[in-house]
C-alpha cells in the first residue's frame, strides 16, 4: 500500500547479453574493462536502510522471495501496536519478540503479518505476558551497537543479556538463543500477537519431543485505517492461518501457557485470539506459551522452526527438509547469503561511490523480497478462497503478496527484467487467485487474499508489462480474457461503498456508469476519488490495448485503445488540471491544485502528470510542449527556483508516493531530456541515501527501491504495458545486467558529470532519449558519453521524442 513514501530502485538481471554502454557518440564505445564490477554485492547490502523516516523496512533474516522473514517486533509501550508499520523502527530500541513473517515497506500501521513473535525473556514468567499491556515487563531494550544484519542473518544482544542469532531458508529458520549463566531463561511464544491482532491462536508444547507447535488465524491488513470504512471495513477479518513447528536441541526445564490474564505454569496447550481492534479494545486479550531452560551449565539453546499456510504437518516438513538437524546458524546463513549473491549479481555495477553502491544493492535487495513464496515443498498452498490448492504442473512456485497500485510503476518492471521466470509464475499465481475470487483481480493481495486497498486496476498494466518484456510462462490468453472481462462486465461489488475510501470493495467500481460517461463521476463512483480512478483506469485500459496488439487481437486493441484517452474527460481546461467531476458533467466546486478531493493519496498537482501513455496529448492540453515544460519546472522547483523534490508540499513533487514517481522522466517526452538527467540526479542524491533514513517514505514492497535502481543505471520504463526504456544518466561507469532468460544488458558510462553528451546503441549513434522494446527483449549495448554541462540539442527533435500510443 502506498502512503507517503520513497522507494529505492532495484536492479538485477539474468540472461543473454544486453549491453548498455555509456560512451561519447563520436568515440568507440568499448566497455571500460579497467573498471571492475563489484565482486561481492551482498557485502554492500545494508538491511537497516529505510528502517526510519517512514520507510517501513526491517532488518531481519529473509531469502529472495522467501516465505519466512524473521525480524524484530518493536514496541513503544502498547502491546496492540508497534514502533512502525511492519514491526521495526530504528529509533525504537525496545522489542517484544522476533516474528516469523513480514511485508516490506507497506504503509498501514500496524501493517501486515508479524506473526508469532518469539521473545527470549530473562526472568521468571509469573504473570500473563498478555496482561503486560504496556510491554513493561516481557520486553527488552537494546543498543544498536549490539545489533547486526546482513542478507539472510540477524543478530542482537538485548540489554537483558539474552542474545538472538537468526538465519533462514525459504520456509524455515534456525535461531541460537543464549542467556546469562544462572538466570531464569525462557522463550515466550506470543502466538496471538500478530501485528494486526488475530481471531484465534493455538499452541501445543511437547516436552518429550522438545517441540512447540501452533498457529494463528489472522489477517486484517489496513483493517484499522481511518480512511478504510471504519467499522464496516471489509479487511477487519481473517484470511489466513499461519502454522509453525519448532524443535529444540535440548530439554525444557519448564513449560507454561497463558490466556488473557490467566497463567498456567506447567501448561502445554492454550487457545485464544486478540481481535482486530487496537488499544483498550484489544489490550489484555490473547494466548501463548513458554518453554524454559536450565542455564546452570549450558546457557544456549538452538531452535529450528518451519512455517506453512497449509498445515502443521507442512510446517514441520518444510523445516526438516530445509533446515536439517545438523544445520547451524552459520550454515543456513551462508546458504541464504549465497542465494542473495546469485540474485544481486544479476545486475553488476562498477565505478560508483561506496555510498551509491550501498544504496543501489540495498535497493535491489529490497525489491526482491516480494512476491513471496506461498506453497509448501509438497506444492500445496492456501488459495484466495481459503481452500488448499496444489501447484499447477510445470510451475516452479506460487507467489503471493502484491501491492498492485504501488508496484506496477517500477517494481514489476525490475522483476520482469531480472527474473522473467518469477514474473511469469507471479502472473499465473495472480490469475489463479482471481479465479478463486469469483474471477475478480483484486488491487492489493496479501498472500493470495484480496484486501481491496488503493484504487484502479493494477493487475492489467502489471501483466501487460510482463508480456511486453517477454514474459510468456503463464496462461497469456486466459489472463488477458479474464482481465478484459473485469474491464467490461460490472462485478456484483461495483455498487458497494464498503471500505470506501481506501479499501473500496468493488474492483472497477461503477463500471457501467464509467463506460457510459467515459470518466468516474466523483459523486457516485463508489471509489476513493473519481479523477484518480479515471487516470488509473485509462492507463490500465491502454495497457490492455498494447497487450492485445502484441497478441494479434486487433479487434480488442481497437476497442481498448480509445479508453486509454478517458483521462482527458477529467482534465478541466478552465483550470488546467485534473479535477473531480460529477455525474451531471459539472466540476467539483472549491478546486485548488493542492486539493485531494477526487484523488487517492495525492493532490491534483501530482495526479495531473499521471499520463505516461500520452505525454504529447497532455502537453497539447497544457498549451504545447514549451508550456508543459514550464509547468513541469514549477513542479520540481519552488517560486524562487530552488529544488523542491523532498515532498511535503502538495503543489510540488512528492518522492514518497507513487502517482508522481515517473514525472522526472517526462522531460524526455517534452523534448528537454537534459532536465530529466539533472532532476533524477537531484532526487537520487537528496531524497535517497544510506543509513536508516535512506528512503524518503514507504518502500511499498520494493517500489521506491526499484525506482532508485532504474535511476542509478540511467534507464526507466516509459509506460506500463510497454517495454521501451527512457534514458537518464547512470551514476555508475559500468553496469551489466543478465536476465534469467539469457538476455544480457550492459551499461557503461564515459566521462564526468550528469549530462548526456551523446549515446551509441550497439555501435550506432542514437539521437533519441529512449530505447525500443527490442533492447529489453533481445539485448544490446548502450554507450553514454557524459559531461558537466547539458547538451540542449541531443534528442530534442520532434521525430526523436518517445512515441505515444
Amino acid at each position: 500500500m502506498s502512503k507517503s513514501r520513497v522507494r529505492s530502485l532495484l536492479a538485477g538481471v539474468v540472461g543473454t547479453v544486453l549491453v548498455v554502454t555509456v560512451a561519447p557518440a563520436v568515440r568507440a564505445e568499448a566497455a571500460p574493462a579497467s573498471v571492475p564490477l563489484v565482486a561481492d554485492p551482498a557485502a554492500y547490502v545494508d538491511p537497516f536502510i529505510g528502517s526510519s523516516r517512514g520507510g517501513n523496512t526491517w532488518p531481519g533474516a529473509t531469502r529472495p522471495f522467501g516465505m519466512i522473514a524473521w525480524s524484530p517486533t518493536s514496541t513503544t509501550g502498547d502491546q496492540t501496536s508497534t514502533g512502525a508499520a511492519n514491526g521495526y523502527e530504528y529509533n525504537v530500541t525496545k522489542v517484544r519478540g522476533f516474528s516469523l513473517t513480514h511485508v516490506n515497506g507497506a504503509g498501514c500501521n500496524p501493517g501486515a503479518a508479524g506473526d508469532v513473535p518469539i521473545m527470549p525473556y530473562v526472568g521468571d514468567v509469573d504473570t500473563s505476558p498478555t496482561a503486560d499491556t504496556r510491554d513493561a515487563k516481557y520486553a527488552a531494550t537494546f543498543s544498536h551497537a549490539n545489533e547486526s544484519a546482513s542478507p539472510g542473518r540477524y543478530t542482537v544482544t538485548l540489554d537483558s543479556g539474552a542474545r538472538t542469532d537468526l538465519a533462514v531458508s525459504t520456509r524455515a529458520g534456525i535461531g541460537d538463543f543464549s542467556f546469562p549463566a544462572g538466570a531464569a531463561a525462557n522463550l515466550l511464544f506470543r502466538t496471538s500477537n500478530s501485528l494486526n491482532g488475530s481471531e484465534d491462536a493455538e499452541i501445543s508444547i511437547d516436552a518429550a519431543a522438545r517441540t512447540v507447535n501452533g498457529s494463528v488465524l489472522t489477517g486484517g491488513f489496513c483493517g484499522r485505517r481511518g480512511n478504510g470504512g471504519g467499522a464496516s471495513n471489509p479487511n477487519r477479518r481473517s484470511y489466513y492461518r499461519l502454522y509453525f513447528s519448532a524443535v529444540f536441541d535440548r530439554d525444557f526445564a519448564r513449560t507454561g501457557t497463558w490466556k488473557d490474564s490467566s497463567i498456567t505454569p506447567g501448561g502445554t496447550t492454550a487457545t485464544g485470539g486478540e481481535g482486530y481492534l487496537t488499544g483498550a479494545d484489544r489490550a489484555g486479550r490473547g494466548s501463548g506459551g513458554w518453554v524454559g531452560f536450565d542455564t546452570g551449565t549450558d546457557t544456549g539453546v538452538r531452535m529450528r522452526v518451519g512455517i506453512s499456510y497449509v498445515s502443521l504437518a507442512g510446517a514441520a516438513a518444510n523445516r526438516d527438509a530445509e533446515v536439517t538437524a545438523g544445520s547451524t546458524v552459520e550454515s543456513v546463513a551462508a546458504a541464504t547469503r549465497a542465494a542473495w549473491t546469485t540474485e544481486l549479481k544479476r545486475i553488476r555495477v562498477g565505478g560508483g561511490t561506496e555510498a551509491r553502491t550501498t544504496a543501489f544493492y540495498t535497493a535491489v535487495y529490497h525489491s526482491l523480497m516480494q512476491p513471496q513464496t506461498m506453497n509448501d515443498l509438497d506444492g500445496r498452498y492456501l488459495g484466495a478462497d481459503l481452500q488448499i490448492h496444489t501447484l499447477r504442473p510445470g510451475r516452479k512456485a506460487v507467489y503471493g503478496t502484491f501491492s498492485g497500485w504501488d508496484q506496477y510503476r517500477a517494481q514489476i518492471q525490475l522483476l520482469a527484467i531480472l527474473r522473467p521466470d518469477v514474473a511469469g509464475d507471479m502472473a499465473q499465481s495472480m490469475m489463479d487467485f482471481a479465479a478463486q475470487n469469483r474471477g475478480i483481480w483484486d488491487r492489493w493481495l496479501h498472500l493470495g487474499a484480496p484486501t481491496h486497498v488503493m484504487t484502479g486496476d493494477p493487475a492489467a498494466p502489471t501483466l501487460a508489462t510482463y508480456y511486453a518484456m517477454g514474459v510468456r510462462n503463464f496462461d497469456v490468453n486466459g489472463a488477458l480474457d479474464s482481465l478484459v472481462g473485469q474491464a467490461t462486465v460490472q462485478n456484483p461489488d461495483a455498487l458497494s461503498d464498503a471500505g470506501c475510501p481506501g479499501q473500496c470493495l468493488g474492483q472497477r467500481p461503477t463500471l457501467n456508469t464509467y463506460l457510459a460517461l467515459k470518466y468516474a463521476a466523483n459523486d457516485i463512483c463508489h471509489c476513493w476519488g473519481g479523477a484518480a480512478e479515471t487516470l488509473e483506469n485509462s492507463l490500465a485500459d491502454f495497457s490492455l490495448a498494447m497487450w492485445a496488439q502484441r497478441a494479434g487481437r486487433t479487434g480488442l486493441y481497437r476497442e481498448f485503445l480509445p479508453r486509454g484517452d478517458y483521462w482527458k474527460n477529467t482534465f478541466n481546461p478552465a483550470v488546467g488540471y485534473q479535477a473531480a467531476r460529477r455525474a451531471d458533467g459539472s466540476w467539483q466546486s472549491g478546486f485548488t491544485p493542492a486539493t485531494d478531493v477526487g484523488f487517492a493519496q495525492g493532490s491534483s498537482a501530482t495526479y495531473t502528470w499521471m499520463v505516461p501513455q500520452d505525454v504529447s496529448g497532455l502537453a497539447a492540453l497544457m498549451g504545447g510542449r514549451s508550456a508543459a515544460v514550464t509547468r513541469l519546472d514549477g513542479f520540481f522547483h519552488d517560486e524562487n527556483g530552488n529544488w523542491a523534490v523532498l515532498g511535503g508540499n502538495a503543489l510540488r513533487y512528492d518522492p514518497t508516493n507513487e502517482p508522481g514517481i515517473h514525472a522526472p522522466w517526462l522531460y524526455n517526452g517534452l523534448g528537454q531530456p537534459w532536465k530529466t538527467q539533472e532532476t533524477v540526479r537531484q532526487i537520487v542524491d537528496t531524497a535517497y541515501g544510506t543509513g536508516p533514513a535512506g528512503l524518503p517514505g514507504n518502500d511499498d514492497l520494493g517500489t521506491m527501491s526499484a525506482w532508485y535502481v532504474f535511476a542509478a543505471i540511467g534507464l526507466f520504463p516509459q509506460v506500463p504495458g510497454r517495454a521501451e526504456l527512457l534514458l537518464g544518466s547512470p551514476v555508475f561507469t559500468r553496469v551489466e545486467v543478465q536476465r534469467s532468460n539469457g538476455v544480457r544488458l550492459v551499461v557503461n558510462a564515459d566521462g564526468a558529470g550528469m549530462y548526456v553528451q551523446g549515446v551509441r546503441v550497439n555501435g550506432a549513434v542514437l539521437n533519441k532519449s529512449w530505447l525500443p522494446e527490442s533492447f529489453v527483449q533481445r539485448g544490446g549495448v548502450v554507450a553514454f558519453s557524459l559531461g558537466s554541462e547539458p547538451n540542449v540539442r541531443w534528442a530534442t527533435a520532434a521525430g526523436d521524442l518517445p512515441r505515444d500510443h
